[in-house]
């Protein structure tokens, strides 16, 4: 006995007309996203909008088809525009229309300044919905990789190397014009001379950024060199002993052979990977999220490779609408005595690791009774590894753990944000921001489900 089958009539399906409202439910991304841009202002975007002619994509659309984009997984423009037509939240997002890919681009790229508005309005509605009560908050980075190939850096000793290279074949090729008959025939004496010129013009802008940076870099250790003497100084003056440990060494002015400069982005960095498997081109990322909520209620970005110099900033750039949290716990990367004291002096408690982590530790570990409190003039690591032992301490530096770094690991995992589409500090610092308003739109969006 044979089974009967339902089939298709695939010809008859082309015709069939599919209604939006059937496929989305009430409570899908894509309309939450809808509402929440309704209730952003987005006035400076259109009065840049203003001074140009013709008929124009609304910001809204262009807006929610990127935020739906960068929440879901998607960063390619061409991408977006494909899904206009294939994709029924993006249809929905678009409203019918199909903007170009150029179109999506060229709004991404001009409206980045924008965005970090849009992302401190966005925390702001969670703050009048009651959802967000900035209480303490936890904050950590990741190096994202930059639009840019290693192959394409090239380092001061290198760089010097090619600059005397190309100088001596100019020199060559102009010898060889002043010599009859020494041309070979398919040689094209000018294309070949300027190619040349302009590969030295290119090293020489790669040379003059390289050492420009080597000053910024030598005039930073110079200050931090004569704060250690300075300090030492005083244990020696409070003592009467000269201090343990190496004795600091002045820093050398100059760059560094290994310094480096990338061709495609000269902006980003050769950093250690996140996962401390090799190096490449880099941007150094940094987010302080709500410890309550996982909201992001800051979000920074740079090319500096160490997480130290990152706190302030990170921590200063949170809106001050949004008030003062009470504490922040950051993992050792970032101790250091200046952090804490101007951390301090932002109204906000530190609690920052003095050291790594220490992994399955024994139950005598777990339930040991709490040391002493360390005395008066003990140095500012005891204070603070005394201080992460507290109930308190424990209680907020644990929720590190499962507040930001989560954060972090779903922006890189789950959305797959693991590589920067837009090139310079400028371009990667609002393309982050973007990243993170769109994940925070995520996450409002289960909150307010709930």
């Amino acid at each position: 006995m044979s089974r009967e089958f339902k089939t298709v009539d695939y010809e008859q399906a082309l015709d069939s007309t599919v209604k939006i409202r059937e496929c989305l439910s009430p409570t899908h991304l894509a309309r939450f996203i809808v509402q929440i841009i309704a209730m952003l202002d987005l006035s400076r975007i259109y009065g840049r909008y203003a001074s140009r002619g013709g008929e124009a994509i609304a910001p809204e659309v262009l807006l929610g088809l990127l935020v739906y984009g960068y929440a879901t997984g998607i960063f390619s423009s061409r991408k977006l525009e494909q899904l206009t037509y294939e994709s029924i939240p993006f249809r929905f997002l678009a409203g019918g229309l199909h903007p170009h890919h150029d179109t999506i681009s060229h709004f991404r790229k001009s409206f980045l300044p924008e965005i970090k508005e849009l992302f401190v309005q966005v925390l702001l509605i969670a703050q009048e919905a009651g959802v967000l009560k900035l209480g303490n908050i936890s904050v950590d980075g990741s190096k994202i990789h930059a639009d840019a190939s290693k192959s394409k850096a090239v380092s001061y000793k290198r760089l010097l190397e090619l600059e005397e290279k190309r100088y001596t074949e100019v020199e060559e090729l102009i010898a060889l014009s002043e010599t009859p008959g020494q041309l070979p025939e398919q040689l094209d004496l000018e294309e070949e001379i300027s190619l040349r010129q302009e590969h030295l013009t290119n090293l020489a802008q790669a040379k003059a950024v390289i050492e420009a940076r080597a000053q910024e870099r030598y005039q930073t250790e110079q200050a931090e060199y004569e704060v250690k003497l300075k300090q030492r100084q005083e244990k020696v003056d409070k003592t009467g002993k000269q201090p343990r440990g190496r004795v600091p060494q002045p820093p050398t002015p100059g760059p560094r052979d290994k310094d480096q400069y990338n061709f495609t982005d000269p902006d980003s960095r050769i950093m250690k990977n996140s996962n401390n498997h090799g190096f490449d081109q880099h941007y150094n990322v940094q987010v302080a999220v709500d410890q309550e909520t996982l909201l992001i209620v800051a979000n920074t970005l740079s090319n500096h490779p160490n997480d130290q110099a990152e706190a302030l900033p990170t921590l200063g750039s949170i809106p001050e609408e949004l008030g003062t949290p009470g504490a922040a716990a950051l993992d050792n990367g970032y101790f250091s005595e200046d952090n804490i004291a101007d951390i301090q002096a932002c109204g906000i408690e530190p609690y920052i690791a003095t050291g790594r982590d220490t992994h399955h530790r024994s139950w005598h570990q777990y339930f040991a009774q709490q040391a002493e409190p360390p005395a008066n003039d003990a140095s500012t690591t005891v204070k603070m590894a005394y201080k992460l032992q507290t109930q308190v301490g424990k209680a907020i530096y644990r929720l590190r753990k499962c507040t930001v770094e989560p954060v972090i690991g779903i922006i890189k995992e789950v959305l797959g944000f693991r590589q920067f589409s837009l090139r310079s500090l400028a371009a990667a610092t609002g393309e982050w921001c973007l990243v993170c308003l769109a994940f925070n739109i995520k996450r409002l969006h289960v909150l307010l489900s709930a």
